[in-house]
């Protein structure tokens, strides 16, 4: 079901549907500026919903529930932007919105301290084995200490090799810094910042995934990214290594992932991403002790949420009134 807004909007406003329940301090944006309604329950709102309710809207607030598609677009004639509820857009067709000059636009940096955070939880838990120890404790059967009692492995003065030095990719190699970390990156292009900085060394993704200790991902999702680790490259890292997730879940082979943790190609993995989400009961990742899995949580602060809320209303409030949004996907869409 849908819920209206709270206070008397004029029906002159352009109108506005939130597909997701976003924290007040972005509805309170919204309030007085346009007319709107949302989505207040979990998950994403059903199809025939959506289709009703974008008939005559102007603006959609949207999030990774909500798959943006041609047949969607088609359906709100009236569409003049699409902002979304996350930094990544791959739940959006941004080249049919384009193709209807339609604005797409993210929500970058208010959560990219969080999300580096997250990385970090993952490879420290990963590592140390955290919630395995966490659920061996709890189950009574911790009866005595000894030498290789959830023995794991170290993170302090390892390697780590990062895969996408975008914002987040580089708050996670200040936080590499920290630890003493040799640190490996791959992306597009050099980041002389992060060289300089942090003392990161651009390699070939080849060799970074030769040479790393922990291999953590950081690249956007598309044609070029989808399926980046598989087979291959997971047989040619380190037995000894580590690979972390918090990006999107389709930029790893995750069948192969399964056979690469269960059969110990690599040491185990860290996951908050998934080809599928939420994680059915029966994905078989699930089944392995040496696999560290968070659900999709990485942004998971009151700072970064409550940014996000402002950030994306504010982007959607920008286009209806007529300015270029801060946060433009679809950049050439705005003449």
């Amino acid at each position: 079901m849908v819920s209206f807004a709270k206070g008397v909007i004029a029906m002159s406003l352009p109108k506005v549907y939130v597909g997701l329940p976003i924290q007040d301090a972005g509805l309170e944006i919204l309030q007085g500026k346009v007319d709107f309604r949302v989505w207040d329950k979990e998950g994403a709102p059903p199809r025939d919903l959506l289709f009703s309710e974008l008939k005559d809207a102007e603006g959609l607030l949207s999030g990774l529930p909500i798959k943006v598609d041609a047949e969607l677009l088609g359906a709100a004639p009236k569409l003049k932007v699409v902002s979304n509820y996350a930094v990544g857009f791959d739940n959006i067709d941004v080249a049919e919105a384009t193709r209807r000059g339609i604005c797409v636009t993210n929500t970058p940096e208010v959560l990219t301290a969080a999300t580096a955070d997250t990385t970090f939880a993952l490879i420290l838990a990963s590592a140390r084995r955290i919630m395995e120890a966490n659920a061996f404790l709890r189950s009574g059967e911790w009866k005595v200490w000894h030498p290789e009692l959830m023995v794991g492995r170290q993170v302090a003065g390892s390697t780590i090799g990062i895969v996408g030095l975008g914002q987040i990719g580089y708050e996670v190699a200040k936080r590499a810094k920290g630890f003493d970390m040799e640190i490996l990156y791959f992306d597009v292009r050099p980041n002389p910042e992060a060289e300089s900085r942090f003392g990161a060394k651009f390699v070939k993704l080849d060799e970074l995934l030769r040479e790393s200790d922990f291999v953590t991902l950081h690249c956007n999702l598309n044609d070029s990214t989808r399926g980046l680790i598989g087979e291959k490259e997971l047989r040619s890292m380190k037995k000894t290594a580590i690979l972390i997730n918090a990006a999107r879940g389709p930029l790893v082979d995750q069948e192969m992932l399964y056979k690469a943790c269960k059969e110990n190609w690599i040491w185990g993995a860290g996951l908050d991403v998934y080809n599928k989400e939420p994680v059915p009961l029966d994905e078989p990742l699930l089944t392995l002790s040496n696999v560290t899995t968070f659900p999709h949580i990485a942004s998971a602060t009151r700072t970064a949420r409550n940014g996000m809320a402002v950030r994306s209303a504010e982007n959607l409030l920008a286009v209806l009134q007529g300015n270029k949004p801060r946060d433009l996907v679809n950049k050439e869409v705005w003449k």
